[in-house]
């Protein structure tokens, strides 16, 4: 890789890797000459932007660790993350920190916040506020080598019971899926990257970490339509492009320019189900451009990929194990699967995070060893972690999702924790009762449905409840089917019985909109 190598573009500037790696020198002393404890934590809340790449990559680079938040994100689940792991620096926009400012008092452990602007603003905040270009430090201080075992991410997810957890990543962590994922997608300085996805999204995170590793060029883009991504990919010559079901499914309705197959090399899928359909689609629309089709978790970062040869023939299938991974699908009885019989998928090896941060019971019940009885290379010693996901595979190895173990939602590429949507049901006014659940959707994967009882139920609207949510919710959490009835059905054990409500919806709105 040579230094004028165009690292970064984001609209009309590039930042060559010289560049790139000087200014994340610049703060990575800034964030040192503060006096943080080492490991301290730094937050990110910012979306897609040269700046936001300097402060996660400067922040590992001081012996921080870095806290992705998703721009998506509303005050109240920001203030959640800020305080779960306690934050000490929130690098941040002029409009985002207005955005919270009815919270900033209640995040006790923050102690700065670095504004992406030099015009502080005029509202008295309760902790100082620093321009990004005071920030930087003039003079320069020692860099130490972090250790591969420290702490460099905590990438938020939710989790099955309310509010989202904190996944612990190391640099090792971090570096070895860098290497898995170039390698597999065959990286290299030729190519070119479009970033879509969220950055605070492992799947979004790994297209800076794999393509910096093999000194490609990465494009930013905070789309507003599909037809930004289309023309995106035309203007900047890109190779590779990443997406979930949602974004190829609205990508699917547009014309793409002819020459465009001329160099996207590449297409990846994750987060849900890439339908036979948008198979068929895009072998037609792109039939020189390699299909990836990938699962992952945020806990092991990523799992499985189906070899580009393979689509036609398994094109329901999620492939094999990555490499740097071992993937074995376990039982109920502790043995490993016999092919064509389901049990869950365990991920073992180095991709494998260290737990939840401050949540010693989840992190014990989802990362734990194999069983005595299963075989692994990487032995017995080290954590695996439990995906929750049923899934088989065929006599030729290759591997099946089936169906969630938990309660767990997957919509639009995110982990939805259903308990967590009906909590903020349970606040509005004049609610009394109410069930979250999903059903199946071609674009999204799942579709969230909320069934809602109330003490006046004609005060109660489906328009009500949504507008009401939107003022708490990142847009991919309100459910897109609302409910209103007088009544849940209830288990035996006095629960609302959400087997019955898949029973008797399922088929309903199977394709809800």
């Amino acid at each position: 890789m040579q230094p004028d190598q165009i690292a970064l573009e984001y609209k009309n500037d590039k930042i060559s890797y010289q560049n790139l790696l000087l200014q994340i020198k610049k703060f990575a002393h800034a964030v040192i000459s503060s006096g943080l404890p080492g490991q301290s934590r730094i937050g990110v809340f910012l979306p897609k932007q040269p700046e936001t790449v300097i402060a996660m990559f400067g922040t590992m680079a001081a012996g921080a660790c870095i806290v992705p938040i998703n721009p998506a994100l509303k005050p109240q689940q920001v203030k959640h993350i800020l305080n779960d792991c306690a934050v000490s620096i929130l690098i941040t926009s002029p409009t985002r920190l207005q955005h919270l400012s009815g919270i900033i008092h209640q995040c006790s452990a923050l102690k700065k916040i670095v504004i992406t602007d030099n015009l502080i603003p005029e509202q008295e905040y309760s902790l100082p506020i620093t321009s990004w270009n005071s920030f930087y430090c003039d003079q320069e201080t020692e860099l130490a080598q972090p250790e591969e075992k420290d702490v460099a991410a905590i990438f938020y997810t939710s989790g099955s019971h309310g509010k989202p957890k904190g996944v612990v990543l190391t640099h090792s962590n971090l570096a070895i899926g860098a290497e898995s994922v170039a390698q597999y997608l065959r990286l290299s300085e030729q190519d070119r990257i479009l970033a879509v996805l969220p950055l605070s999204f492992d799947y979004g995170f790994s297209q800076l970490t794999s393509g910096f590793l093999k000194g490609a060029s990465v494009v930013l883009l905070d789309y507003l339509f599909p037809k930004d991504v289309i023309h995106a990919v035309d203007k900047y010559r890109i190779t590779g492009l990443a997406g979930i079901p949602t974004l190829w499914h609205q990508l699917a309705d547009i014309a793409w320019p002819e020459h465009i197959k001329q160099h996207l090399r590449y297409i990846t899928n994750s987060g849900a189900l890439f339908s036979e359909k948008l198979i068929r689609h895009y072998r037609h629309l792109l039939p020189s451009t390699d299909i990836y089709l990938m699962y992952g978790l945020t806990e092991a970062f990523r799992s499985t990929y189906l070899e580009p040869d393979q689509i036609d023939k398994r094109p329901r299938s999620i492939g094999k194990a990555i490499p740097n991974a071992e993937i074995v699908i376990i039982n109920e009885y502790n043995k490993e699967c016999q092919p064509e019989e389901t049990g869950e998928l365990v991920h073992v090896g180095p991709l494998v995070a260290q737990g939840y941060w401050n949540n010693a019971e989840d992190t014990k019940r989802r990362f734990r060893p194999l069983p005595p009885s299963v075989n692994s290379k990487y032995g017995h010693s080290q954590a695996a972690v439990w995906s929750g996901d049923l899934v088989k595979k065929d006599s030729e190895g290759y591997m099946y999702f089936i169906s969630r173990r938990d309660d767990m939602i997957k919509t639009s590429g995110y982990r939805v924790s259903p308990e967590e949507i009906e909590q903020s049901i349970l606040e509005i006014d004049c609610v009394q009762e109410c069930a979250v659940f999903s059903v199946p959707h071609e674009e999204l994967g799942q579709s969230i449905v909320a069934i809602v009882t109330g003490k006046d139920r004609h005060s109660l609207t489906a328009g009500k409840l949504s507008a009401r949510l939107k003022q708490t919710l990142p847009g991919y959490m309100v459910p897109r089917k609302f409910i209103i009835t007088d009544d849940l059905s209830v288990g035996v054990n006095g629960k609302v019985d959400k087997n019955m409500l898949h029973a008797e919806y399922d088929s309903a709105f199977s394709d809800t909109e």
